[in-house]
């Protein structure tokens, strides 16, 4: 895998994937403080790259198992260490599954499989930080 970071301005940059994507990101609004954040930081990226990581996980796995999944979210919450670096400390994952007539254990499981098994961005980061997580099972053919 590679990767290219071209410095932009201020505190703007611009990351290139070697598959071609490319990204603006920053940490600070500026030297003067003023203009907004040009991007999500590269702390947000990671948290980001966690829960997508997982999410493309359990749909895969879900899929596989020929269950009707409609969708996945994964909401993430965190907190980091108070001094540099300032890893994170703990991750709490989230995840809303829904679909039709999705098994509660078949959702756990590819769930569990994820963060315990398949996600390189969630072992890596559980380096420095508890990661946990929950879910709900939402199902659309009740109407959700």
């Amino acid at each position: 895998m590679k990767a290219r970071i071209k410095w932009v301005e201020d505190r703007t940059f611009v990351g290139e994937t070697g598959s071609g994507h490319k990204i603006v990101f920053g940490t600070a609004s500026g030297p003067d403080g003023i203009r907004p954040k040009p991007g999500p930081s590269p702390m947000e990226l990671m948290l980001i790259g966690a829960g997508g990581c997982s999410a493309i996980d359990v749909v895969h796995i879900l899929e596989k198992g020929r269950e009707a999944v409609e969708g996945c979210v994964v909401e993430l919450d965190s907190d980091r260490a108070e001094t540099d670096p300032k890893v994170f400390t703990r991750i709490h994952m989230h995840f809303i599954v829904r679909g039709r007539g999705l098994a509660d254990a078949k959702v756990k499981r590819a769930i569990d499989l994820s963060i315990e098994k398949y996600c390189s961005a969630t072992a890596m980061l559980s380096k420095t930080a508890t990661v946990t997580h929950d879910y709900e099972v939402v199902d659309s053919s009740n109407g959700g």
